[in-house]
């Protein structure tokens, strides 16, 4: 048997003092061997990145190894020189971050930074760098490679960011690649793509592949081995089939069965007799764009979108990286204005309101953000941000708290944390108060964009439970956009599915998910990660 490409002995990495928790990493081993993935799995704050950082030699300052060894093809990089350790990256190792746009240099053109790791790491010459970044722009499937070549990183798509990462990680063809969350923002086609790229390039380099990932749709998909780490320490290690069939551990089996089934549970239909909350008549939305040369061009984000809601009733929008889900949740908020057509929410039609109109009707109509803590201003206390808005539209204070504790409540957080900080919460807290934030308001219509995405499975399954609990309890109408078909699946009674701009299938999830008529729904549904894989659970956690 080969020799490990990675070797990970009894790792401890201390946390800086005053803590709950003395180490971040606490006592784990494990080895990474030649053409082999190895996926990490774990809730966040399992230790899962400190990990791979440690392994880079890129552990904030604040974090110390106490003890134990990480090998790299034998070489211990515990110790190592900064220099040392500058001369492995990308040459025998390399990584792949989970942002890329933040990753990537915003004002460097995408080849150029592929080049720098030639330039850094070899005595090619400038013709031969070139030729060598342009076959790996090929390799890793980007299209038209000269212009890709003198692109920057904003002129491309996210799945495009980070085939650029991929690139520049492999390029010199390093024995271990580690993937921090690759996947975790891009739509279901292009995480395909990605995924089998990975893949494509571990076996053909024979790479060794450290994954990690909260996502075990992914772990079905990738891996050969799995580690499943909780607060630090390893709590179950084993091939793929054999954690994934049959965990031995009871956190093992609470993470997967936190994963939202493919399948759409049998939902009570709402009556036809509520009356409805959100109505689009052929609505659309254009950008005008000019050229370089002056040529003027109109791109259309959104059209003739007509979908209706009822109260008491949740329609998904569905749909890749720049089909116009998010452009109708913003129209349908007025965060934009609709070129065309009419949003109708309770009767009156948003679209064409006045400004001076808008103040009374924005009450009805409420956003949950992708990203909690860019949402909440960490200069406030949470109680501030909660009875913010009820103040604006007139209610007195005392009753705008007491209106905030009961959220609170409904939605198991304690009372004092009204008198806290975004900061001193967990990502899954925040978006819970970013929820009580939007309830506290009273809405009819609650718009959910990507409101679940970035959050662990076990998180994620809470808030979505919490969601419909509150959608029953208050009469609620939902629009929940989402590029996770598992999660629409599991929470919506309507789906719609869009695709670049249009509606392409309209209807209940049960016909979406079981019997989907259009092409591109197939296509959707079948880039579902572990959509093949038979889980060990008894259904949704959702």
């Amino acid at each position: 048997m080969n020799a490990p490409v990675l070797d990970v002995r009894n790792l401890r990495i201390r946390l800086p003092a005053g803590g709950d928790r003395a180490y971040a990493v606490n006592d784990v081993s494990f080895t990474v061997s030649p053409g082999e993935v190895v996926c990490l799995v774990g809730e966040s704050g399992s230790g899962k990145s400190v990990i791979s950082f440690s392994v880079m030699g890129l552990l904030a300052k604040a974090l110390e190894i106490e003890s134990g060894g990480i090998a790299l093809q034998g070489e211990n990089l515990v110790g190592a020189s900064e220099a040392r350790l500058r001369a492995l990256r990308c040459t025998r190792m390399g990584m792949i971050f989970q942002e890329p746009m933040t990753a990537l240099n915003p004002v460097m053109r995408c080849g150029a930074q592929i080049d720098e790791v030639l330039r850094e790491h070899t005595d090619l010459s400038a013709s031969m760098r070139k030729t060598r970044v342009l076959e790996m722009i090929r390799q890793v499937r980007l299209p038209d490679p000269e212009r890709m070549y003198t692109s920057f990183p904003h002129q491309l798509s996210g799945g495009q960011r980070q085939r650029v990462m991929i690139a520049m990680a492999l390029i010199l063809e390093p024995a271990l690649l580690i993937a921090d969350e690759p996947t975790t923002a891009l739509d279901v086609t292009t995480q395909a793509q990605i995924l089998k790229l990975i893949k494509e390039m571990q076996q053909t380099k024979g790479a060794g592949v450290l994954f990690i990932t909260h996502d075990f749709g992914v772990v079905a998909e990738i891996a050969d081995r799995v580690i499943v780490l909780k607060h630090g320490s390893l709590v179950e290690m084993g091939g793929a089939t054999e954690v994934l069939m049959r965990p031995q551990q009871a956190y093992t089996r609470m993470l997967i069965d936190a994963v939202p089934a493919h399948d759409p549970p049998a939902r009570q239909p709402i009556a036809e007799t509520e009356p409805f909350a959100l109505r689009t008549v052929d609505l659309a939305k254009s950008y005008n764009t000019i050229s370089l040369l002056g040529r003027k061009r109109s791109v259309a984000a959104a059209s003739e979108v007509n979908i209706e809601i009822r109260r008491g009733q949740t329609l998904g929008i569905v749909g890749e990286s720049g089909s116009g889900k998010s452009t109708v949740a913003r129209c349908i908020a007025r965060l934009i204005d609709p070129s065309e057509g009419r949003v109708l929410i309770g009767g009156k039609d948003f679209a064409s309101a006045r400004l001076d109109q808008l103040h009374a009707m924005r009450r009805k109509v409420q956003v949950i953000f992708q990203d909690p803590y860019r949402s909440l201003s960490p200069r406030r206390t949470v109680g501030a941000s909660i009875i913010e808005g009820p103040m604006n539209y007139g209610i007195g204070r005392e009753e705008a708290m007491q209106r905030a504790r009961k959220l609170l409540d409904i939605l198991r957080l304690e009372p004092s944390a009204l008198d806290r900080y975004p900061h001193e919460f967990s990502g899954g807290q925040r978006q819970r108060i970013c929820i009580a934030r939007a309830l506290a308001m009273e809405p009819e219509l609650l718009i959910a964009d990507e409101a679940v995405s970035a959050l662990d499975v076990s998180v994620q399954a809470q808030v979505l439970r919490l969601l419909e609990e509150i959608r029953h309890s208050l009469n609620l109408a939902v629009l929940f956009i989402t590029h996770d078909l598992r999660v629409a699946a599991q929470v919506c009674d309507l789906v719609a599915v869009m695709c670049k701009g249009r509606v392409v299938e309209y209807g209940s999830a049960m016909q979406i998910f079981t019997a989907p008529q259009h092409e591109y729904t197939r296509a959707l549904l079948d880039a579902a990660p572990g959509r093949h894989f038979a889980f060990a659970q008894a259904g949704a956690a959702a």
